[in-house]
This record gives C-alpha cells, sequence and structure tokens, in this order.
C-alpha cells in the first residue's frame, strides 16, 4: 500500500507520528544550562597610558609638506604662447629654491603644460620651455641642475576643462613636484 492509496485518517496518524518523532529528537539536541555559572570577570584597574605623540600637518620634507609650504606656489602660471619668468613667477620661485635647499637630499620634476589652443607637437614644446626656464631660474638661485628634472605634458593634462581665458590660463602653468 502507498500513501497514496491509503485511508486520509491513516495519513494524518502517520504525518502526526513523524512530526512527534522530529520534536523529541530535537529536544534531545537543547542546550542545557551549566551546573555551575563561571564566576564574573574581575575587576580592572585603569592604567593610564600616554597616548601616541602625534604630528599634525604633513611629514617634513614629504610632497604633502611641500604644497602645504607652498601655498600654491608650486606652480607658476604663463601668457599665451610664453614661457618667461615674471616678478610673480619670481617670488614662487625663490620659495621653492628656499624651501628644497632645507632639504638637500630631495629631487624635484617640474611639469610644463600649455592650453588647448594649437598642436599638440607645439603644445610639447611650449611646455618644455617653460619647464626649462623655471628649472634655469631655480638653478640661478643656487640648487644644484642634477636635482631637478622636467617634462612636458603640453595641453594633455589640463586642470581647467573650459575652452575660455579664464579656463586656458589655469591651463599654461609650470608645476613643480618633488620627488621622495
Amino acid at each position: 500500500m502507498t500513501i497514496r492509496n491509503a485511508h486520509p485518517k491513516t495519513v494524518l496518524k502517520l504525518g502526526a507520528a513523524l512530526l512527534l518523532a522530529g520534536a523529541l529528537t530535537l529536544s534531545g539536541c537543547a542546550k542545557k544550562a551549566p551546573a555551575e555559572l563561571p564566576p564574573p570577570p574581575a575587576p580592572t584597574t585603569a592604567v593610564e597610558t600616554p597616548a601616541p605623540a602625534t604630528v599634525s600637518g604633513p611629514t617634513p620634507g614629504s610632497q604633502a609638506d611641500f604644497v602645504a609650504s607652498m601655498m600654491g606656489q608650486d606652480t607658476i602660471y604663463f601668457d599665451t604662447d610664453r614661457y618667461n619668468i615674471d616678478n610673480a613667477d619670481a617670488a614662487a620661485l625663490t620659495a621653492q629654491a628656499q624651501w628644497l635647499m632645507k632639504y638637500p637630499g630631495k629631487k624635484a620634476t617640474i611639469e610644463g603644460h600649455a592650453d588647448e589652443r594649437g598642436t599638440r607637437e607645439y603644445n610639447l614644446a611650449l611646455g618644455e620651455r617653460r619647464a626649462t626656464a623655471a628649472k634655469n631660474y631655480l638653478v640661478s638661485l643656487g640648487l644644484d641642475a642634477g636635482r631637478l628634472t622636467t617634462v612636458s605634458y603640453g595641453k594633455e593634462r589640463p586642470v581647467a576643462l573650459g575652452s575660455d581665458e579664464a579656463s586656458w590660463a589655469k591651463n599654461r602653468r609650470a608645476v613643480t613636484v618633488t620627488i621622495d
């Protein structure tokens, strides 16, 4: 006889028996309370440990320190199609030179940039002239030329994406980046 052919009362009795057997099986697995609880944790005495010394601000001599110290003077700006160092650029480069002289083991790369106008080749050459002009000025202030390298990105790395004079003016620049 199969369950399909069984009388409905027989099926109900069989189901009840299976349910009872399952409940008994599960009740045997229940966790029992321990006979004796463990003792409570012992009170601790607060021992004050000195807080680690924290250095506020960037690590001295790092790129972050250079940027923080320069307060925007890590970048100099140029007029259209120009690479000459004006008075504002000279002041920024002087501040850069003073910082670099404090850390004689530091090297720096000067990145030359151009705005989007002009061919790629023209802007790469203009960026190189801008970076070289900044490097030469730093060398004239007493920095060793061997500590400075130049690279031109031309118009490939703009900081302002607009096609207007304000955006172009921000992109005509030379940026000094220290090398850790």
